[in-house]
């Protein structure tokens, strides 16, 4: 355990000043501190959204990037855990983008690439829902990790997901939004 809590301090000593602080993620359909739509809404669970994972696009990740992991995490839900909404792995290094909807059930997904289970139980994009009368923030987050594939299948949880990319990134980059209903 300790290993994986000195590696990415190793590694981001390792890189240069550039390199750590030079990854950005960006969206056509959102900006920092802006707000989800209904586009962005699910469709289920008392919600009538469309469902539909944003474009995103990043850049500035290390030349020694082997792969992505992108991650969709409300930290606002009432469940003593927040709520992971979306997680993709095994992204490939020459990726720089997803388009709009590559978060859909059976979506072709560029090289190894595979969605995890959300908490929704899907292997998917699961949209925002907060309870009615709340506003939630939704972090999405890309992280470029340092190996071509990460050890997990279809089965994975976003925790699990969460855990391989908090502690063995190179770096990330995030954009949060916020939804309410």
């Amino acid at each position: 355990m300790t290993f994986f809590r000195i590696l990415p301090l190793a590694t981001a000593l390792a890189l240069p000043a550039a390199a750590q602080a030079g990854m950005t993620l960006t969206s056509p359909a959102l900006t920092e501190g802006g707000s989800l739509t209904m586009v962005q809404e699910f469709d289920g669970f008392g919600c009538n959204g469309a469902n539909v994972s944003p474009a995103l696009e990043w850049s500035g990740a290390p030349e020694s990037t082997g792969s992505y992991v992108i991650t969709a995490y409300d930290p606002d839900a009432p469940t003593g855990s927040g709520f992971w909404h979306w997680t993709m792995v095994n992204l490939p290094a020459s990726a720089t983008s997803l388009p709009e909807g590559a978060g859909a059930k059976g979506a072709d997904l560029p090289g190894a690439a595979l969605q995890g289970r959300n908490d929704y139980s899907q292997n998917a994009f699961g949209g925002a829902c907060p309870p009615e009368g709340r506003t939630h923030r939704y972090i999405f987050t890309v992280y470029a990790m340092p190996q071509e594939a990460l050890p997990l299948d279809e089965t994975v949880s976003g925790a699990v997901v969460g855990f391989y990319a908090q502690n063995t990134s190179l770096t990330h980059a995030s954009l949060t939004v916020t939804y309410g209903r």
